[in-house]
C-alpha cells in the first residue's frame, strides 16, 4: 500500500515494525485505526514539522496489539488505537526536548511524555491525540527507578 497518511508520513513508516517484521506479525490497522493515524499525522505532525523544517524520526506509530504484546507495551497503548507516535531528533534539526516544548506550548494533544534521557533532553516523545473527546493535555515523564519503569504525572504548565 503506498497510500499516505499525511503530507510527510507514508503508511509503510507509519506501520513499519522491526519485532512484526522478526516474528511474521500482522500489523495491518483496521479503517478506525488508520483514521486515528491520520488524525495525529495532521494535526501534530505536520505542524510540529513545519516548526522543525525538516525530517523528524517515527521511531514507533502504529502497534497491533500482537506488537505491542511483543515490546512488552502498556496493554492501554495509545499505538495499538493510532492515536500516538514515538518521535525522535535523529536528524537534528531541534532537539527533543525542544519538539516536547513546542508541542505542550503551540499544539493539542491528548497525552506528551518525556521518554527517559535526562533533565535536559529525553531519549524520545511520546505524543498522542485523539478527536473522539477532549485532548487531557497530560504530561508525563518516563524515568527508571529501581529497574523498573515510572511513569511521573507533572502538573500542568
Amino acid at each position: 500500500m503506498s497510500e499516505k497518511i499525511s503530507a510527510h508520513v507514508s503508511y509503510k513508516e507509519g506501520t513499519h515494525s522491526n519485532t512484526a517484521l522478526r516474528r511474521g506479525l500482522d500489523n495491518t490497522p483496521n479503517a478506525e485505526q488508520l483514521h486515528c493515524m491520520k488524525d495525529v499525522a495532521h494535526n501534530v505532525f505536520e505542524p510540529l514539522r513545519e516548526w522543525v523544517g525538516g525530517s523528524i524520526k517515527i521511531n514507533s506509530f502504529f502497534r497491533g496489539e500482537p506488537v505491542n504484546t511483543a515490546i512488552g507495551g502498556s496493554k492501554t497503548s495509545q499505538h495499538m488505537k493510532g492515536q500516538a507516535m514515538d518521535i525522535d531528533d535523529t536528524f537534528g534539526h531541534k532537539t527533543n526536548a525542544e519538539m516536547y516544548h513546542f508541542i505542550k506550548d503551540n499544539l493539542d494533544y491528548d497525552q506528551l511524555i518525556w521518554e527517559f534521557g535526562d533533565d535536559d533532553n529525553p531519549n524520545w516523545v511520546h505524543v498522542s491525540y485523539v478527536s473522539y473527546r477532549p485532548n487531557r493535555k497530560k504530561l508525563t515523564v518516563a524515568k527508571i527507578v529501581n529497574g523498573k519503569t515510572k511513569y511521573v504525572h507533572e502538573a500542568h504548565s
